[in-house]
């Protein structure tokens, strides 16, 4: 582009113009490279990032989607519906996991041949619909927790945009922006985590009855309002979509694309940018890194409640209480970390902090290993007592499929705790003290964030300016079935075998990961590092 006030033909440098055909041709040449390397404007600058923000917003209902009814699906599904046992709410929690883990590859590859816009409305609004099915879910007469299961797991399936909100943020950023863009992604997601059982303590004060909508046949209460609240949310962010959302794309250095997913568009403008093979190797290695991840972190929730009832003698109230101080007090630590690692990678690097956040986690988990002598208090009471059924307060959260409930006898009173005789571990295994518990929690939950964020921003940067649709699908797929696979674990391993096996495995298979990260270490590098095209900063 020529400056303002320059003469017809004079070229951008201020060099004199060449004549003839080979003239022309170098122009157009010089012209199209300097196109490429057009500062970004402040008005596309402004756009990109809206729609950048837009994502953060998506992101974040998509979080509050799962946490919002999390506390309260047990007690509403045994109000719609008396015949459904502990069991079958485990396999209403797992539904949404399993419904993202389908829907994520899905999304990501409509999304690398369509307009973004496109995946992101449909799956929000299957994700308002599937809201309003579970506020209704106490209609029919019969199979009322079928259909509470199919509402979840159609939230669930709606949030498969993770993978088109990720790749959309990998597309839009170059490599200095992308570390605090998908940090502000996970923060976002993790704020979600936070407020949704916020939101949910505060529409408790409707109560159970509520009120109701004769003509519209509907239950304003305690239970249906929040998921009401999550469809009014997902509707307004269906209407900023079309209202703000743009396509926008970036290469690596930050220059100006048009976007593959623009309608109209062809695909030969990314063709200079995307010559070469991304490293498959690479990808696998972090889809691996990012399942042990999502694992570990999945067995720690899970296992918190069955090892405080076990270890301090708490009640099911105290344990579900404590630990929900715990995790709130996680989950803030987290969002804290997700800003400090957007500056600390700029100096270290993205590789070596992921590194240092599995050796944090590894740490927190060996931490937890019983040592010393002192036993855990044993519950006798199902010695003593034949009447009390022989339940174990640690299959309180078993996997979903063999949930039970501890019932006591009318003439009982008092909940047994301490550690179940039935637990054959619990006669020779020291007790874990509450400083080591807390010591761990705290690791973890620093640990946790910085290997989420890096493993994200890695991903992306391996995979380039190649469209990342189906493979941010198959990360979100591969976190989704570590969510599932962690209640398995815990119950198949904590119950029968103790803390000592369970935690030694997972710090074994943290280690095995170390192992993997220093094997492909030099591998995981930006696609334009990987080619030549950029420099890398840090190592």
């Amino acid at each position: 582009m020529a400056a303002a006030g320059s003469a017809p033909g004079a070229r951008p440098d201020g060099r004199e113009p060449l004549l003839g055909s080979a003239g022309a041709a170098a122009d157009e040449e010089e012209e199209e490279e300097s196109s490429r390397d057009v500062v970004e404007s402040q008005e596309h600058y402004k756009s990109r990032w809206r729609s950048i923000w837009i994502m953060y917003l998506t992101m974040f209902l998509s979080s509050v989607g799962f946490s919002i009814v999390i506390m309260s699906v047990w007690p509403y599904l045994q109000k719609i519906d008396p015949t459904a046992d502990a069991s079958f709410l485990g396999w209403i929690i797992a539904s949404y996991s399993i419904g993202q883990m389908v829907a994520s590859p899905l999304f990501g590859l409509w999304s690398n041949h369509r307009p973004r816009r496109e995946p992101l409305v449909i799956s929000t609004a299957i994700s308002v619909a599937a809201n309003c099915l579970y506020a209704y879910v106490h209609v029919p007469h019969a199979h009322n927790k079928y259909y509470m299961l199919t509402a979840r797991a159609l939230v669930g399936f709606g949030a498969g945009n993770v993978a088109v909100v990720r790749s959309y943020i990998a597309g839009a950023t170059s490599l200095t922006e992308r570390t605090s863009a998908m940090a502000n992604t996970s923060a976002c997601q993790a704020v979600g985590f936070i407020l949704g059982p916020v939101f949910q303590t505060c529409f408790t004060l409707i109560g159970e009855e509520g009120v109701t909508w004769k003509f519209l046949c509907l239950q304003l209460n305690m239970y249906t309002t929040p998921v009401l609240f999550g469809a009014l949310l997902g509707v307004i962010n269906i209407i900023l979509i079309f209202a703000i959302f743009r396509e926008h794309r970036v290469d690596d250095m930050g220059r100006q694309y048009k976007s593959i997913n623009s309608d109209g568009e062809g695909s030969d403008v990314l063709d200079q940018s995307t010559e070469g093979s991304i490293d498959h190797v690479a990808v696998v290695a972090l889809n691996v890194l990012f399942f042990v991840i999502l694992f570990v972190f999945a067995v720690f929730e899970t296992i918190a409640t069955p090892l405080t009832m076990d270890m301090y003698s708490w009640t099911r109230k105290e344990a579900v209480f404590y630990n929900g101080i715990i995790l709130s007090v996680i989950g803030i630590e987290s969002v804290i970390v997700f800003m400090v690692v957007k500056t600390l990678s700029k100096k270290t690097g993205e590789r070596a902090i992921l590194h240092a956040g599995l050796l944090i986690v590894l740490v927190g988990f060996f931490i937890l290993l019983p040592w010393g002598k002192k036993l855990p208090n044993i519950q006798w009471q199902e010695i003593k007592n034949n009447s009390i059924p022989r339940t174990a307060p640690s299959e309180m959260l078993a996997p979903f499929w063999s949930l039970p409930e501890l019932q006591l006898p009318s003439n009982h009173t008092a909940e047994p705790v301490g550690c179940p005789v039935t637990q054959s571990w619990c006669l020779n295994t020291p007790m874990i003290y509450l400083a080591q518990y807390i010591s761990s929690d705290v690791l973890i939950g620093l640990g946790y964030p910085v290997c989420n964020v890096m493993s994200y921003t890695l991903y992306s940067k391996v995979l380039g300016p190649k469209p990342q649709g189906v493979y941010m699908g198959w990360l979100t797929a591969s976190g989704s079935g570590a969510r599932i696979l962690g209640p398995v674990f815990v119950s198949q391993i904590y119950t029968h075998l103790g803390p000592r096996w369970a935690f030694s495995l997972i710090c074994g298979v943290v280690v095995v990961s170390l192992l993997l990260l220093e094997i492909v270490y030099k591998r995981l590098i930006a696609f334009s590092v990987r080619y030549g095209r950029m420099q890398e900063e840090n190592c």
